[in-house]
């Protein structure tokens, strides 16, 4: 299986958001817990727009949250 190309600092930025509980940022954004379960593991790309969420609801622009890499071996 191919490695996914996004890699993110969600849990980070959850630790430094008075440690958010996945449960507590899936219904801000209005997903699952399990997505961000997925999205945190690298398992699972989210949309252009749930990635604009999550970083906003951080305040932090996308790049702090998110990284793409266009080389992933």
């Amino acid at each position: 299986m191919a490695k996914l190309r996004i890699t993110n600092d969600i849990r980070r930025c959850r630790f430094d958001a008075d440690e958010m509980t996945q449960k507590a940022l899936a219904e801000a954004v209005g997903v699952t817990r399990q997505t961000i379960i997925a999205i945190e593991n690298a398992k699972y790309s989210p949309s252009l727009e749930l990635a604009f969420q999550i970083a906003a609801l951080f305040g932090k622009p996308l790049s702090e949250v998110f990284t793409f890499n266009p080389d992933p071996d």
